[in-house]
């Protein structure tokens, strides 16, 4: 059976084991990549960004390292390259689990219950949510699911067509180790800053075909290309920037503004400018076409990896 095949049979299995399975409480795989990165961390930290580097380089390069040897290990056996396909896909991408966060604070909200909604908020974001409303909590919620989408789906199916199952687990260890110490914080902002870059260019190509794939499944195509090209390089992050927008001209909302993350308040463009308000029943929008998006992802990486697996053939 050649790569492509194998990658197409994996991977669709392994989005169909998230969607039945999502992540497990315990014992799962990224939280003890976690583990080990944080264990790293302690021996490694120093506040200069070439000990940072160092780290990155251990952290992300012994995941790609297992990977490739796990490949190595089942190569002669299509159901075993298949089975440890699926296996790596359903550990790194988390798109039910972002989904079903999603919902669970749009039924509080639905509900009337704002503070189990604030309370439920920091599973999916890092907000203060205190300081958010009903709006502000569903807007962070649309927010979350956009960029998530790219995070946590599209990303991971774009590096593993591309580098199979070492590409998946070096995308996903690259985005933890950016979830960790990517930030700008007094003890990350040099420390952190070799993962920060290195997830901001893991992740450019998975979220312009998420920003593609929203404006092309999304309830207002030309909305979602002219929310892109106005805004885009408006947002902070050159990866979310793409995806939000995209999202918010697809969904015809407004996303945006003044947030708050860790008592720091932070004033961000609005995307969007002319859509209305986010409101609760836009929470379970962005779920569907989040969905759609992994979708027609999962289609698209597999194509590509057939067309260039049949040239170099």
């Amino acid at each position: 059976m050649g790569a492509g095949r194998v990658f197409a049979y994996g991977a669709a299995a392994g989005l169909i084991g998230d969607l039945l399975l999502g992540d497990p409480r315990r014992g799962h795989p990224v939280a003890a990549f976690g583990r080990a990165a944080g264990a790293v961390e302690r021996v490694l930290w120093r506040d200069h960004r070439g000990w940072g580097a160092l780290h990155t380089v251990v952290c992300a390069g012994g995941a790609v390292a297992l990977g490739g040897v796990a490949a190595r290990a089942a190569r002669d056996s299509a159901v075993a390259s298949v089975a440890l396909t699926a296996a790596a896909t359903w550990a790194v991408v988390g798109g039910t689990s972002l989904v079903r966060e999603a919902q669970a604070i749009g039924r509080a909200l639905e509900a009337g219950d704002v503070e189990g909604a604030r309370a439920r908020l920091p599973h999916l974001c890092g907000r203060d949510p205190q300081a958010l409303d009903a709006d502000g909590i569903a807007r962070a919620v649309v927010e979350s699911v956009a960029e998530n989408t790219s995070d946590a789906v599209v990303g991971a199916l774009v590096w593993g067509a591309v580098g199979g199952v070492p590409g998946l687990l070096g995308f996903r260890a690259v985005n933890t180790l950016d979830a960790m110490v990517g930030h700008k914080s007094a003890r990350y902002r040099r420390y952190g800053w070799a993962s920060a870059r290195l997830d901001d260019l893991a992740g450019w190509p998975g979220a312009r075909l998420t920003a593609v794939l929203a404006t092309l499944a999304g309830d207002d195509p030309r909305g979602a290309v002219r929310a892109w090209r106005a805004d885009a390089d408006r947002h902070p992050s050159p990866n979310a920037g793409p995806v939000e927008s995209s999202f918010a001209g697809a969904l015809g909302v407004r996303l945006g503004g003044t947030l708050s993350y860790g008592g720091r308040v932070e004033h961000r463009p609005v995307l969007n400018g002319s859509g209305r308000g986010v409101r609760t029943r836009d929470i379970e929008r962005a779920v569907r076409l989040s969905r759609r998006v992994g979708w027609l992802a999962l289609g698209v990486c597999v194509a590509a990896r057939r067309i260039a697996k049949g040239r170099t053939s």
